[in-house]
């Protein structure tokens, strides 16, 4: 008997180690497979590197042999295996609490009702065994857990999303431990610009365009987007990559509106006026300085898109739109509405007329239907 018995043993445990071999690279499957979650968080990413358990019937949250309580004796890994990792591109904040741009080991201390998460420098450990809560530490921060659908291997979501933050809950079993993570979207977003903007994108006037648009919505840095707008315009070193037209320029229009710089503006639309665009593009510009109250320089800029395209309906109405809003309507109005609802297409007529009549009534605004 004993002599069948040692030679399984030992075959036992040669299978054992082959499965754990330091000389081979085959895949097996694992109890708790690697689970790697991204989500980018304006230009932030956050990446979340984990293994994850499974309940296996277990109360896990209540059983120290799963989860350690108090610390006692070391802090959880917040997965299996190796300790959880959690890395922002950029710096953040965890709760309103500063944290710098990098890779944290995350491991959770329950505290009765509360748990404490961990974000430690040292992020390169198996489990948290070796864990300094004294050295390794960066920021701890305390949150209360909250109920969730049950989900049977452990788990990490990216909930409530805004445009700045975004709350990351580790789920497991029916329980949810989350934290919020959130950005100086404008600091973070402008930064990766100023950065960009000296690479391969230096040389394409639309990333300077759409660089300065966005500040430009989001009212930051106006000063340094209208540079930028600037350098879209007029190109760099010598005038290299330069590319004046009517997008950059409508968003520098718009900038120097923003910044009530009026003297510059008036000089962007005359220098508007001496490039020729197709009559969309000289259709989009009029509508802009239409409705932001331009109206002497979209009467000046509807009578150059109509030089260069005489019988496009749509310029047509903006000229005799621009006429009433500039307060010079006259019997040329009146011939331009003519035209332009000949020339419209038999979809458009209806509204040409709608807006015809209201002209002639002086009763037009902009956004009625």
């Amino acid at each position: 008997m004993r002599k069948i018995i040692l030679p399984a043993l030992v075959l036992l445990g040669y299978m054992g180690f082959a499965q754990n071999n330091p000389f081979h690279t085959l895949n097996f499957p694992s109890a708790s497979p690697q689970v790697i979650e991204m989500q980018k968080l304006g230009i932030t990413e956050i990446e979340i590197n984990y293994h994850s358990p499974a309940l296996n019937n277990r109360d896990v949250w209540n059983d120290p042999n799963v989860i350690p309580q108090n610390g006692e004796p070391i802090a959880w890994r917040a997965g299996a295996n190796m300790n959880t990792t959690i890395a922002f591109s950029t710096d953040v904040l965890i709760n309103e609490k500063p944290l710098s741009a990098g890779t944290y080991g995350f491991h959770v201390i329950p505290k009765e009702d509360t748990y404490t998460l961990l974000f430690a420098h040292n992020n390169n450990q198996w489990g948290s065994y070796y864990l300094d809560l004294e050295k390794d530490i960066s920021l701890s921060v305390d949150v209360e857990a909250e109920a969730c659908p049950k989900t049977e291997q452990l788990d990490y979501e990216f909930l409530n999303r805004t445009e700045n933050s975004v709350v990351v809950g580790l789920e497991w079993g029916e329980q949810r431990l989350p934290f919020t993570v959130s950005v100086d979207l404008n600091k973070t977003v402008v930064e990766s610009f100023r950065n960009e903007l000296r690479g391969l994108n230096t040389y394409r006037w639309e990333a300077w365009n759409d660089a300065a648009i966005w500040c430009l919505q989001h009212d930051t840095n106006l000063e340094e987007a209208l540079e930028w707008a600037n350098r879209s315009i007029h190109g760099g070193f010598n005038g290299f990559a330069a590319n004046k037209n009517l997008a950059n320029l409508e968003t520098r229009v718009r900038l120097l509106q923003k910044l009530n710089r009026t003297v510059e503006l008036k000089e962007t639309v005359t220098d508007a006026l001496t490039l020729e665009a197709s009559p969309y593009d000289l259709n989009g510009f009029s509508i802009f300085l239409l409705r932001n109250g331009l109206y002497n320089e979209a009467l000046s800029m509807t009578d150059h898109a109509l030089k260069l395209h005489p019988d496009t309906w749509f310029l047509q109405l903006n000229h005799a739109i621009a006429q009433f809003f500039a307060k010079k309507k006259s019997r040329k109005t009146t011939k331009l509405l003519e035209n332009a609802l000949n020339n419209a297409p038999e979809g458009y007529k209806p509204r040409v007329k709608e807006i015809s009549d209201e002209i002639e009534k002086g009763t037009f605004t902009f956004g009625q239907r």
